[in-house]
């Protein structure tokens, strides 16, 4: 992983549309369909598995934003995340992890490999290491508005 692979900006928003409709009105976004899905992810303090709705801008610089899930990672307004893509994400994430990042989330593909991790620095920063691997299908989601996903 490298600065290069940054594909996105994640927001997280109470009220998504809103957010949206301030990211349209000021900078002319348009954005791809919100997506819903349960997602499964292991946190320090145990599994979890909310319902998770999410957007993504069309076009760069992108900015995916999630709607507010209280009481999990996904809580708190305003910026949430960077999201880069990686060839490897277990070799990603300890290496952040070796300059201090803090592991906040992970989950598993179907391949058992990891899928995407969440983690921390000392800072707040987090950072959002998603396998390359997806990179085919996320992408339908800031192909078109008109994408059925």
């Amino acid at each position: 992983m490298k600065a290069d692979d940054l594909f996105h900006l994640g927001v997280v928003a109470a009220d998504p549309a809103a957010a949206r409709s301030d990211f349209t009105s000021l900078l002319g976004y348009t954005w791809g369909p919100e997506i819903t899905s349960r997602v499964e992810a292991t946190t320090p303090g145990g599994d979890l598995a909310p319902e998770l709705a999410c957007a993504f801008t069309i076009g760069s610089p992108r900015i995916e934003v999630v709607t507010e899930v209280p009481g999990t990672l996904w809580c708190g307004g305003g910026i949430h995340h960077l999201g880069y893509w990686s060839d490897d994400v277990e070799s990603d994430l300890e290496r952040a992890e070796s300059v201090g990042f803090v592991r906040e989330a992970v989950r598993l593909g179907p391949d058992g490999k990891l899928f995407f991790a969440f983690c921390r620095n000392r800072a707040g920063l987090r950072i959002e290491i998603v396998t390359r691997a997806a990179e085919g299908a996320l992408s339908q989601c800031w192909a078109s508005a008109d994408v059925d996903i």
